[in-house]
């Protein structure tokens, strides 16, 4: 039994003060936990508008015709070269039906390539043979890939009916280039492994 008032008073004042920062540190570690969880929602959530879709959709569709028609013009095998054809025949569509919706909603589309899309193009042109296959192949399945993530997005999360059918339409359309464009770079890549293999025999 402890006889000294004080020192039952400063043992209880010292329980009371950890309770209260234990207390504390649980209240501060549930409130980092809901603002991560916070930040996580955020960053899933829908980031571009409709018009802002649509003008992303109209300036890639503009870049796969140009690049699909410099790969029916330098691709050196005829899976690269047919393709190429398939990107000019698919967008070119998909850019018309884009141009109908943009005119019902008076949206302002663009015409020319982004400056990135325009770099690329100018790299590409100065490739030939088996060096731009692989590369035109690289780029099509690293475009496909954003494409359909957007595209994907754009049906689930759109709000223009219009615009949100336009990408549920296409869709389908996206992923079946997406798969056609991996299987193009996997026949790139093993020709390019053929003779890199030819090479070192020779030598």
């Amino acid at each position: 039994m402890i006889k000294n008032p004080s020192l039952v008073f400063t043992l209880a004042a010292l329980t009371a003060l950890l309770g209260a920062s234990v207390t504390f540190a649980q209240s501060e570690t549930k409130s980092t936990n809901t603002q991560t969880a916070t930040r996580k929602n955020t960053s899933t959530t829908r980031m571009i508008s409709d018009t802002e879709f649509a003008k992303m959709a109209a300036r890639g569709g503009l870049a796969e015709v140009k690049f699909g028609q410099l790969a029916e013009e330098k691709g050196s095998t005829q899976t690269v070269k047919e393709f190429g054809k398939r990107m000019v025949t698919d967008h070119s569509k998909a850019d018309d039906d884009l141009k109908t919706i943009g005119t019902e909603d008076k949206i302002s589309l663009p015409t020319e390539l982004s400056a990135k899309d325009q770099t690329a193009y100018d790299r590409l042109s100065k490739l030939s043979g088996e060096a731009f296959d692989r590369a035109y192949a690289q780029d099509m399945v690293r475009d496909h890939s954003a494409d359909v993530a957007e595209f994907r997005m754009e049906s689930k999360d759109g709000k223009d009916t219009s615009i949100k059918n336009f990408a549920a339409q296409k869709l389908p359309t996206l992923e079946d280039h997406l798969k056609q464009a991996r299987e193009m770079l996997r026949s790139t890549s093993a020709t390019n492994g053929n003779l890199t293999k030819k090479t070192s025999h020779s030598s």
